[in-house]
């Protein structure tokens, strides 16, 4: 039977996120567990799971699984409730191997992680033009794969195509290729060749839709980047796809962010200590968002071949005996601590 405290009491809530079903669970400021309950993933679900909580205490923080996912929604819904919402990762291998799994253990752990203060970030709003940015990065990046998908099939097809299709063919550029296949008249299916001509129309002219589909894509997104951070696409070397991953990365509410160092290890781009009794060194961040660090190494990369003070900047430090990469990493890591993220919070 679950023990009902005292209203005033303030309680912490942990919930572990799936697609049909949220389970709650509910501890006091001693981390005693005080009720579980399993909830649908729904408007009337979330209103009964803020309800039940509130039952229980005053609730100070509700620490969620999976506010990029699942758990969106209740996200969503508990930060326009006026509670405290904060992200919530799931627990580590060998926590899981001493206690179990279960979706109850979950959200227990989230509970306690969130009153401990080991889970304590701020998690995206996901309601402004960053989200838009978002969900249409989305859809462009699935048809910029489909793009490269088709034109690997169409070349592979042609590499085995009967003679007299194959010869004329080869060696041409995509484009004139995908022009060229997509006017083919394969006429009734009676032979492999035609059977061939078949197959190449139908790749170069989903290649070619698909190449419609990313060039409306491209100028909706720069029409959004253009708006939410104009500054920020104005600085030398940002390209509207890099300024976009950029945006995505901070979030609607950049002020989430409580330094530009912060923004730094999000994007794994600050050092991390690997220091042992004698030895002090740092070793490269291989976690964080690695889209965004992947941005930051293309700004950095142009502007190392199209920027003067860069250029100046990289001469310098080559002399100074450090190599490429070492230089394009002081490049990436003052790109990120510095102007750039500054600027991308102020241009909204």
């Amino acid at each position: 039977m679950e023990s009902m405290p005292a209203p005033e009491s303030a309680v912490t809530v942990g919930v572990d996120t799936h697609l049909d079903t949220h389970v709650a669970a509910v501890i006091d400021q001693a981390g005693r567990l005080l009720g579980t309950q399993a909830f649908p993933a729904s408007t009337r679900g979330y209103v009964a799971l803020v309800t039940w909580a509130e039952h229980f205490g005053a609730v100070e923080r509700i620490g969620v699984e999976g506010t990029g996912t699942y758990g969106a929604g209740l996200a969503r819904f508990v930060h326009a409730y006026g509670l405290q919402v904060v992200e919530v990762n799931r627990p580590d291998r060998s926590t899981r191997r001493r206690q179990g799994k279960s979706d109850p253990i979950d959200a227990q752990a989230a509970a306690r992680a969130t009153l401990a203060g080991v889970a304590a970030t701020t998690p995206k709003t996901r309601e402004g033009q960053v989200e838009m940015i978002r969900v249409l990065r989305v859809a462009r990046r699935g048809a910029l794969k489909a793009r490269v998908a088709a034109a690997e099939q169409l070349h592979g097809v042609l590499y085995s195509a009967p003679e007299e299709l194959r010869q004329p063919l080869l060696g041409l550029k995509t484009k004139t290729l995908v022009e060229l296949c997509a006017a083919m008249r394969p006429g009734s299916l009676t032979s492999t060749t035609a059977a061939t001509k078949t197959t190449l129309r139908t790749l170069a002219r989903r290649w070619q839709q698909l190449q419609a589909e990313l060039d409306q894509l491209d100028t909706q997104l720069q029409m959004l980047v253009a708006a939410a951070a104009p500054t920020l696409v104005a600085l030398p070397g940002v390209a509207v796809d890099s300024a976009g991953q950029l945006l995505v990365t901070a979030g609607d509410n950049p002020q989430r962010l409580r330094s530009e160092a912060a923004f730094a290890h999000l994007c794994g781009v600050s050092p991390i200590p690997a220091s042992s009794g004698r030895t002090d060194r740092h070793r490269l961040n291989r976690g964080g968002d690695r889209r965004a660090n992947n941005a930051l190494w293309r700004i950095a990369l142009v502007r190392m071949h199209c920027h003067p003070p860069t250029r100046a900047y990289g001469e310098r430090r080559t002399k100074q005996g450090l190599s490429k990469p070492d230089i394009l990493r002081c490049l990436i890591g003052g790109l990120s601590r510095s102007r750039l993220v500054g600027r991308a919070v102020a241009s909204r």
